[in-house]
C-alpha cells in the first residue's frame, strides 16, 4: 500500500462516514479518486479492493439503492458507512480492571496475537484515559505459542480457510500430508493442539503443533463453516493424557544431575550392558518427542536404549541437526539497523494506527508527542509522518474546516476537527480473541481469580466485542498457575519486604548445584514455568532463576542490599545483556524462526525459504552445542566458527554412540 493509497483510503473512509444518504460511484470517482481515465473496469476493480480493505479494518460499506432499481446500476446505487455499527462501544474500566486487562494484553509476548492485543488495548485507550495502575508483584505471566505454525493456523482459522501441512503421525511414526478445517487451537499437557476436521479421514482430529514437520499452507480460495458453539477448551479437556512409560538410558558418570534427579537406577536384568563409565537409569515419561528433544540436547553424555521409538526419535533429531550444520551457508544481508524489529512495519499498520490515533488525541488533548509515540510503540518521527497525512485528509472537495485539524505546539499535540472519527473501530476477531483468551488464562492465578475485577472486565469486553468475542472460544491458552506455590510465596514476601534469600540452585547449563545469596526483584512466568529475577551476590549481577530448579530457599536474615531495580520493560526478559556477551550468528529454518524472538535477536536477515539469520547475544556460549542438537535441524551456528565447529563435534560424538 503506497502512501498515496493510504491517503486515498483514509479520504474514502471519511467521505463514506460523513454522508447520510450515500455517495454514488461516479461522485466518489471524481471527488475522492480524482480519476478521469474513463476506464470503468479498472476503476471498478480498484473500488472493490478498497472496500475490501476497509472491511479488513473493521468498516462495512453499505450499499443503498433507489426504490425499484438494482445494485447493478451504478447510477442509482450509493455507498455509505454506518456510524454506530462500526464503532467500539464505550467501555468504562476501573483501575483494578485496567490492571487485569494490562496483564491479559501482554500475555502474548511476541506472537501475532501480541500485536492484536496491543492494538485492542490502544482502541480502549483511545476511547478514554488509561488509569495509572501498578502491576502486582509476582504476576507477570506470558504465553509462548508454538512458533510460526501457531500464527499461520490462527490467521487461517479466523479467516475460515482450510490449512495443509506435513505431519508426523504419533500412531504410525510416518510423515503424512494433512488437510484440515481448523476449528480451534489450544494448549493441553504443555503442548499446543489444533482441533479440526480432517478432510482425508472425514472426521474430527487433534494435531499437535510440535509434530508439524513443515510449513503450514493456507488454502485461501476455500472456506468452511465450523460447528456452532465450538469450545476448544472443553474439547481438549476430553483429550486423555498419554500413559506413563519408562525409558532406559545410559548416562555418563557424574553427568546430567538434572536428569538423575528424576531417574532411578535400572535393575541388573535390563537388556545389554552399559558402556564403560556409563550408568543405566530408568526415566519415566509420557511424550516421546518431549523426552527425545531433551536427550538429543545432552549429546554424547546420554544414549537412549529403550523403547525403540524413543531411540529412533533421538537419532532422527541428531541426524537432522548434523545435516543442517553441514549444509552450505546462505547468502544474507541485514537490511535494518541494530535493534530493528523483526517484523517490518507496513502501510496497513500505519493506516490502522491512524484510525486509532484520531480518537486517542480527541480524548487526550495536549499530550507530548513523545508520550503519544510511546503509547503507540513508534518513534516520534513515525508519529509526525502519520500526523502530516492526517492533516491533509478530509471531506472530498471540502473547505478548510472539512479537513482534519491537528497541530502540535512545543511538542504537545492537539486536535480541533475530528470529522466524526472520535470513537475507535470495533474489535477484529484477532483482537477480541487475544484479550478474552488472555483474561480466561489469568483464571489460573488465584490472586486474580478471587477478585471481582477479572470477572467484571471479562463481561464488559464480551459485551463490547459482540460476535467477534464469541469466536474467542476457538482459542485456549495454557495453565499459568505455579506448580510450587510455597516457593513462589517465599519469593513474593522477600520482594515485598526487601529481604535477601539464601538459594540452593541447580544450573542445567553448568550441570551443577550451587549456593548463593540473592536479592529478589520480581517474579514472572513463561507458560507454566515460573522465574524470578534477582541480583546474585556470587555473580555480582542480575540473574534469572527457574522456580522448578530451586532445591532450597529461605531468608538469610539480611536485608536486600543492591540498589538495582527491575527495568521498566514489561514483561521481564529471560536474558539480561552484559558488556562481555558473545555475539552469535544463528541460522533458523521457517519452523524455528520464532527462536529469534525467544532469544531477543538484535538483528535479523530474512531468507527466501522463510527462515532467517539472527544476530543474538549470549552470556554463556558453552551450552550452544546443546541448543543446536535440541532443535534437531531447526537451528545452527554460523559464526563464530569455533562455536559452529563445537556444535558439529557435539552432534557427531552423539551420533557415534548410536553407531551412526
Amino acid at each position: 500500500m503506497s502512501v498515496s493509497r493510504t491517503e486515498r483510503l483514509l479520504n474514502l473512509l471519511i467521505a463514506l462516514l460523513n454522508t447520510k444518504y450515500g455517495l454514488r460511484r461516479a461522485e466518489l470517482r471524481t471527488k475522492v479518486y480524482h480519476d478521469a481515465t474513463g476506464n470503468d473496469v479498472a476503476f471498478g476493480r480498484m473500488f472493490e479492493r478498497d472496500k475490501n480493505d476497509l472491511r479488513q479494518f473493521g468498516f462495512e460499506v453499505e450499499t443503498v439503492t433507489d426504490l425499484g432499481w438494482s445494485e447493478d446500476d451504478p447510477a442509482t446505487t450509493r455507498y455509505r458507512i454506518g456510524k454506530e455499527s462500526n464503532r467500539l462501544p464505550d467501555v468504562e474500566l476501573s483501575p483494578g480492571e485496567w490492571t487485569v486487562l494490562l496483564l491479559a494484553s501482554q500475555l502474548w509476548e511476541r506472537a501475532a496475537l501480541g500485536t492484536a492485543a496491543a492494538s485492542a488495548l490502544r482502541k480502549l485507550q483511545a476511547s478514554g484515559t488509561l488509569a495509572d495502575v501498578e502491576l502486582p508483584v509476582g504476576v507477570q505471566p506470558r504465553i509462548r505459542p508454538a512458533g510460526q505454525a501457531f500464527d499461520d493456523v490462527v490467521a487461517a482459522m479466523h479467516a475460515r480457510h482450510p490449512v495443509s501441512f506435513p505431519y508426523l503421525a504419533g500412531t504410525t511414526g510416518k510423515e503424512e500430508q494433512r488437510t484440515v478445517e481448523p476449528w480451534g487451537l489450544g494448549s493441553r499437557f504443555g503442548q499446543w493442539y489444533l482441533t479440526g476436521f480432517d478432510r482425508a479421514r472425514q472426521a474430527p482430529r487433534h494435531f499437535r503443533l510440535s509434530r508439524f514437520t513443515g510449513p503450514v499452507s493456507v488454502l485461501n480460495k476455500e472456506t468452511y463453516a465450523p460447528p456452532a458453539n465450538f469450545n476448544v477448551r472443553e474439547e481438549l479437556g476430553r483429550l486423555p493424557e498419554l500413559p506413563l512409560r519408562t525409558a532406559v538410558v545410559d548416562v555418563r558418570a557424574g553427568r546430567l544431575l538434572g536428569l538423575r534427579r528424576r531417574a532411578t537406577p535400572a535393575p541388573a536384568r535390563s537388556g545389554g550392558t552399559p558402556d564403560g563409565g556409563d550408568e543405566r537409569l530408568h526415566v519415566d515419561f509420557r511424550d516421546v518427542e518431549v523426552l527425545a528433544q531433551e536427550l538429543a540436547s545432552y549429546g554424547p553424555d546420554v544414549v537412549a536404549r529403550e523403547p525403540e521409538e524413543l531411540v529412533g526419535a533421538v537419532r532422527n533429531r541428531l541426524h537432522n541437526a548434523a545435516a543442517f550444520c553441514a549444509a552450505p551457508a546462505p547468502e544474507y544481508r541485514f537490511a535494518d539497523a541494530r535493534g530493528a524489529s523483526v517484523r517490518k512495519r507496513t502501510s496497513e499498520d500505519q493506516l490502522k494506527r491512524m484510525l486509532q490515533l484520531v480518537p486517542f488525541l480527541v480524548h487526550n488533548q495536549g499530550l507530548h508527542i513523545e508520550d503519544v509515540a510511546a503509547r503507540f510503540g513508534i518513534t516520534p518521527g513515525e508519529l509526525e509522518s502519520d500526523l502530516r497525512i492526517l492533516i491533509c485528509s478530509g471531506l472530498p472537495e471540502g473547505y478548510p474546516d472539512d479537513l482534519l485539524d491537528i497541530h502540535w505546539e512545543e511538542g504537545h499535540v492537539y486536535i480541533t476537527q475530528d470529522l466524526d472519527l472520535t470513537r475507535p473501530v470495533r474489535f477484529t476477531v484477532d483482537e477480541a480473541c487475544a484479550l478474552l483468551t488472555g483474561l480466561e488464562t489469568l483464571n489460573g492465578l488465584p490472586e486474580l481469580a478471587e477478585g471481582g475485577a477479572l470477572q467484571s472486565v471479562t463481561l464488559k469486553l464480551m459485551a463490547a466485542a459482540g460476535e467477534e468475542g464469541l469466536r474467542a472460544a476457538s482459542l485456549a491458552g495454557p495453565e499459568v498457575g505455579p506448580s510450587d506455590s510455597a516457593v513462589l510465596d517465599v519469593i513474593r514476601s522477600a520482594i515485598r519486604d526487601r529481604a535477601q534469600l539464601r538459594l540452593e540452585y541447580f544450573s542445567a547449563q553448568r550441570d551443577q548445584v550451587s549456593e548463593r545469596d540473592v536479592d529478589p526483584l520480581r517474579l514472572y512466568s513463561l507458560d507454566n514455568t515460573w522465574y524470578f529475577e534477582a541480583y546474585c551476590h556470587s555473580a555480582d549481577g542480575l540473574r534469572n532463576f527457574r522456580l522448578d530448579r530451586v532445591q532450597e530457599i529461605r531468608p538469610n536474615g539480611q536485608p536486600a542490599s543492591t540498589p538495582l531495580r527491575p527495568d521498566d520493560g514489561f514483561p521481564a526478559k529471560l536474558f539480561t545483556p552484559n558488556d562481555d556477551d558473545t555475539t552469535v550468528l544463528v541460522q533458523l529454518t521457517r519452523q524455528g524462526a520464532g527462536l529469534a524472538d525467544d532469544y531477543y535477536a538484535e538483528r535479523v536477515a530474512p531468507l527466501p525459504d522463510g527462515g532467517l539469520v539472527a544476530e543474538i547475544r549470549f552470556g554463556n556460549t558453552t551450552w550452544l552445542p546443546m541448543f543446536v542438537a535440541q532443535h534437531g535441524g531447526a537451528a545452527r551456528i554460523l559464526e563464530p566458527s569455533a562455536l559452529a565447529a563445537a556444535a558439529r563435534s557435539w552432534i557427531e560424538a552423539a551420533l557415534s554412540r548410536y553407531g551412526s
